[in-house]
């Protein structure tokens, strides 16, 4: 009926090619992943560390992966010492997105290119990337990104909805596809939210019939997907704080399936702030359509319980470069390749978790 009801064919493994998808490959491995009840961890990283431990550990577990970048971590894989952070936002964005149109295909997996949150400041970043991935598809006939996000759910809905209009009528010629927010997900992500915090706070819940009103707009342009807030939260959070109400996702489903006539399911959803919550409670959202869980925090903290480990095992080496006392040389310590290394091992054990909690091991489409 509709531009964006996914088709609820299961795709079989190896039916993609290894590598990062867009367009139809895109729309494929989304509906793979509703129709066999799995999603994919989308996991934000900040330089090429930490996305090479997303990569391995997607190969690891045999299992298709979401790289994104954060504005802030867009910036900072650009390098702090560039001075314009307009300018590095989108050029670390740019430079990690063909770090991994180079490799990915030689980890053997399908790998979803995204950014995370911009708000309505952030608008011109996104249109700039979109600038880089038109140049892309001019070149090439693919995009450089396969999805962006705008988190515009701080400005009214009509304001919000507009503006992912606008934006999505430039993707969609390319096979883009766009990632909207409805509700408010609580904490603080790069400087993005945290005034909304509180179980009891009505807007950390998306109301279903604002979800029907943007299928209504967007459906009909392009390739969108929702990060429906049902109480979630960035960061690790305090038991009690905040309470988890994945049944919201079900409501709003069946309110689009019903007002739209469309199959089951059609909406494409997903869930930020997936560091720390209930595995229960993920298994009930991925269960309502949920294909992309966000996680962020969890993997920061194993990176650097995987460094940390090491300088408080070796604390002599981050101090002298030879022992003061019998003149052992410490250089095979303090070589960044070997504490990085240890922090992308701890990493990639952290994700192989997500991978088993989200049902998506062993599931890769790549051939």
């Amino acid at each position: 009926m509709t531009a964006a009801v996914e088709s609820t064919k299961t795709s079989s493994a190896g039916s993609l090619p290894a590598g990062v998808v867009t367009g139809e490959d895109y729309r494929t491995l989304v509906s793979a992943c509703k129709a066999g009840a799995y999603a994919l961890p989308a996991v934000n990283v900040t330089g090429t560390n930490s996305l090479n431990a997303v990569l391995e550990a997607a190969a690891a577990a045999k299992s298709d992966v979401i790289i994104q970048l954060s504005n802030g971590g867009a910036r900072f894989f650009a390098g702090e010492g560039l001075k314009d952070e307009a300018q590095a936002r989108v050029l670390g964005a740019v430079s990690a997105a063909r770090h991994v149109h180079l490799l990915a295909q030689h980890y053997g997996v399908c790998v979803v290119l995204h950014t995370d949150h911009a708000n309505k400041k952030l608008v011109p970043w996104v249109e700039a990337m979109l600038g880089y991935s038109e140049q892309e598809h001019k070149r090439t006939g693919k995009p450089l990104f396969t999805s962006h996000m705008l988190d515009l759910s701080e400005e009214p809905i009509d304001e919000n909805l507009a503006t992912c209009a606008r934006l999505l009528k430039r993707m969609s010629p390319m096979g883009m596809s766009l990632e909207i927010e409805l509700g408010v997900t609580g904490g603080e992500e790069d400087g993005i939210g945290a005034e909304h915090d509180g179980a009891d706070n009505a807007k950390l819940y998306t109301q279903p019939e604002d979800v029907a009103k943007a299928f209504k707009l967007l459906s009909m342009i392009g390739h969108f997907s929702v990060a429906a807030s049902f109480g979630n939260v960035h960061g690790v959070y305090a038991p009690g704080n905040v309470k988890l109400r994945p049944e919201i996702l079900k409501g709003s489903q069946d309110l689009v399936q019903q007002q739209f006539k469309t199959p089951a399911k059609p909406l494409n959803l997903v869930f930020h702030g997936g560091s720390g919550s209930e595995k229960e409670k993920i298994s009930e959202a991925v269960s309502y359509g949920v294909f992309k869980m966000n996680i962020d925090t969890d993997t920061q903290f194993a990176f650097a319980n995987g460094v940390g480990k090491f300088v408080l095992e070796n604390p002599k080496a981050f101090q002298h470069q030879i022992d003061p006392v019998d003149g052992k040389p410490y250089k095979k310590f303090y070589d960044p390749r070997k504490w990085l290394r240890l922090g992308e091992k701890a990493m990639v054990e952290r994700l192989q978790e997500a991978f088993v909690d989200l049902g998506s091991k062993g599931k890769s489409l790549a051939g």
